[in-house]
């Protein structure tokens, strides 16, 4: 395989902002378009869990697996991150608590508590008193917890400028508000892209455009990637002097993050409702609602607003990394809640791949996996 010269990628999230630098480092060409401002979708919105063994869902190995070692990656990535960008990008690394309120809640994070342990990730039962102890700012109401210490959580917004700075520092193009309307197949093989600004060359397109990565016209119908927008509402409260919380507090219908800036991050709804980007007074009251419940304090922090974003979904909520059977045309797009998570992982494994032939680490992740499915139904 020769190695690109000239890579241009569709959106400027997360997980185009981490490929693109990537490159850049290599000594790759690259220009991102974004059809807003960079970073600024649902990757600004993100609360910012680093959690692969908190989310490992049963049965799903391959996933876990990739998780972890995207989490692993995370320290030396934001170390190289800091040194191009020449600004910090706060990790913080004191831990998660998953908590139960009420026996059905308790039964149901024991069982994830059993799973977790039989595959061999470190997590530790505690009682409510337990609880209590390692996280004052818990309701007396907790009966029980799964501690996970290695779940940690990151600064977005402090994440994705200094993506943008080393970006800019490695001399990556970036062109905002430049949508792009059509990416142009010549000869069956990628030529570039057209925007709402004129015809940019490529000799290899990456298609990371999120919620969007369906609607972008050009790309044959078998390669159009099975991505849904899924809208996310959380709340922004100011944390106070009196409000001691320090882990990342999580239960099954709420999350609570308390953040170095003095905010306490909230949420998350997760609704099926196209693209629309309007808060609802239901969800934000039903996020409020379950995390008192968790934490009663947060009833005395001041309220800073509500934030809405637009997950990138695939058809089994994994992301769709590597070539499609279009030359020159690859695929970023489908992290779902976890783009934070996986950019490093999915970083490497993308540049890997454009610049070698094989994305390393990403195999599961390959688009093939959907036309696989189509061709042979179940």
């Amino acid at each position: 395989m020769n190695k690109p010269s000239n890579v241009v990628i569709i959106g400027g999230g997360v997980i185009g902002l981490s490929l693109a630098w990537r490159l850049a480092r290599g000594g790759t060409a690259v220009t991102i378009l974004e059809r807003d401002h960079m970073g600024r979708s649902a990757s600004w919105v993100a609360a910012g869990m680093l959690a692969p063994i908190s989310e490992a869902a049963f049965d799903d190995h391959v996933y876990v697996h990739f998780a972890r070692a995207s989490m692993a990656r995370f320290p030396s990535f934001i170390e190289e991150l800091q040194t191009d960008a020449d600004m910090p990008v706060a990790l913080d690394t004191r831990g998660t608590l998953v908590v139960a309120r009420d026996r059905d809640d308790a039964e149901y994070i024991r069982r994830a508590y059993e799973y977790r342990r039989s595959i061999g990730l470190p997590v530790q039962w505690m009682d409510g008193a337990e609880a209590r102890d390692a996280e004052p700012a818990l309701s007396p109401r907790i009966v029980a917890a799964m501690a996970i210490p290695d779940d940690h959580q990151v600064d977005t917004r402090g994440f994705i400028s200094a993506l943008v700075r080393a970006c800019e520092t490695r001399r990556v193009t970036l062109r905002e508000n430049t949508a792009v309307t059509r990416v142009v197949v010549e000869g069956e093989r990628v030529s570039g892209v057209e925007t709402v600004n004129g015809f940019v060359p490529a000799d290899t397109v990456v298609l990371a455009a999120g919620a969007w990565s369906a609607s972008i016209d050009g790309i044959p119908p078998d390669c159009v990637p099975p991505v849904r927008p899924v809208k996310g509402q959380l709340v922004r409260l100011r944390r106070t002097a009196s409000f001691p919380l320090t882990h990342v507090i999580r239960a099954p219908r709420a999350y609570l993050l308390p953040k170095h800036d003095g905010t306490v991050v909230v949420g998350a709804t997760q609704e099926e409702m196209g693209f629309d980007l309007d808060p609802t007074a239901g969800g934000i009251h039903d996020i409020l609602r379950h995390a008192w419940e968790l934490v009663p304090g947060i009833d005395d922090l001041p309220f800073e607003g509500v934030e809405v974003g637009l997950r990138p979904g695939s058809r089994d909520n994994h992301p769709v990394m590597g070539n499609t059977r279009v030359p020159g045309l690859v695929m970023a797009t489908g992290h779902f809640r976890h783009g934070i998570l996986l950019a490093p992982g999915s970083a490497d494994a993308l540049a890997t791949g454009i610049t070698g032939g094989h994305f390393t680490g990403a195999e599961h992740f390959s688009p093939a996996r959907f036309a696989e499915a189509h061709a042979h139904p179940a």
